[in-house]
């Protein structure tokens, strides 16, 4: 394992999109609003903010277009949101995002479940997103879907994998990301992946994404930072998760994942006392607790008071320590034996 010297790692946030859309209570738009703000001034190069599915697929985000036009917009962030086809797309320009994220599935199953059409019929209907977000001079990423497992297939073949990728790249999308979508991500397979990826499409900005279902999402992006990988999803307080695989948890929680790469020594740009307090806003929103840790206890230099009583604990810890100095003098000389006096002749000389 490598330390960072250094090196730059550019977050994007994805819990305002892709959190809030499993959460099943509706955040309000104000408070949507007011988090993107928030989350505006802590570092991101990217912030996913919300998605342009059809309210009756996505309820929790039916007011995409309100809290896009109304965020304050920092400059050097990126505000991009999911678009799935041709009416989102155009909802999307209307409400001026950033960047289209659109979003396919590497295996056909669960491609199927998640956007009931095969893999050919979303590439053809995202290469008419593809062709508007041109047009506009919107840049675009693809989010491929099951790229390091499938639930209901299992094993993604690496070919399948970078075989569309090339069909994407052909189309001059600006990135990739590569999500774990379920969680299936080990490290060595991760570094596989990650590496032949960039280096067969080297024009291309690849994104890792995971999710910490078996508790590897930590692992994983280390694993994908030293292939080669400089940007990262993440999302505040872990929130999140997918419909279409039982037990799937939610993604790499931003603030575990930035804590652990500023110690390593990476540069992430990012405010991580300002991210534990928004993880704290997010649970209030959200109304449960968040699978995050380091939004409870804090960075590994946090400091804590001693308890109450503990200037009578360094005194009685102080008074044994003499009682038992004394008592080791006392015992040395009652115990050692008399001095041993030599011979009168032995001092002269001959």
């Amino acid at each position: 394992m490598n330390t960072g010297n250094g090196t730059r790692l550019l977050v994007n946030e994805v819990a305002t999109r892709d959190g809030f859309q499993m959460e099943s209570r509706f955040i309000p738009t104000e408070d949507k609003i007011a988090l993107v703000d928030r989350l505006s001034g802590l570092g991101y190069a990217k912030i996913e903010v919300t998605s342009f599915t059809s309210p009756k697929a996505i309820p929790a985000l039916r007011d995409g277009e309100e809290v896009m036009m109304r965020i304050a917009r920092q400059p050097g962030v990126v505000y991009t949101a999911l678009v799935p086809n041709l009416r989102g797309a155009e909802r999307a320009l209307d409400s001026h995002v950033d960047e289209f994220n659109i979003v396919m599935s590497a295996s056909e199953s669960h491609n199927l479940s998640n956007l009931r059409m095969t893999r050919e019929q979303s590439f053809s209907q995202l290469s008419e997103v593809i062709a508007l977000a041109r047009q506009a001079a919107v840049p675009v990423n693809v989010s491929l879907s099951c790229v390091f497992g499938c639930p209901m297939e299992g094993e993604v073949a690496l070919s399948t994998v970078l075989g569309w990728i090339g069909r994407f790249a052909a189309l001059n999308v600006r990135g990739i990301t590569l999500c774990d979508t379920t969680g299936m991500a080990y490290p060595t397979q991760v570094q596989a992946v990650c590496a032949a990826a960039s280096e067969r499409f080297p024009a291309l900005d690849f994104t890792a994404h995971f999710h910490n279902t078996r508790g590897m999402g930590l692992v994983n992006t280390v694993a994908a930072v030293e292939a080669g990988i400089r940007r990262l999803d993440m999302s505040l307080g872990g929130i999140g998760g997918c419909p279409y695989a039982p037990g799937a948890t939610g993604n790499v929680a931003t603030e575990d994942v930035v804590h652990m790469l500023q110690c390593m020594g990476y540069d992430t740009g990012m405010n991580l006392d300002g991210l534990i307090g928004a993880a704290a806003q997010l649970e209030d929103l959200v109304q449960h607790e968040l699978s995050s840790q380091v939004s409870r206890a804090g960075h590994r230099l946090t400091r804590h008071a001693p308890p109450a009583d503990f200037d009578d604990i360094v005194a009685r810890a102080k008074a044994r320590e003499e009682k038992e100095q004394a008592s080791s003098t006392i015992w040395t000389t009652w115990c050692s034996p008399p001095p041993t006096r030599k011979p009168a002749c032995a001092s002269m000389s001959r």
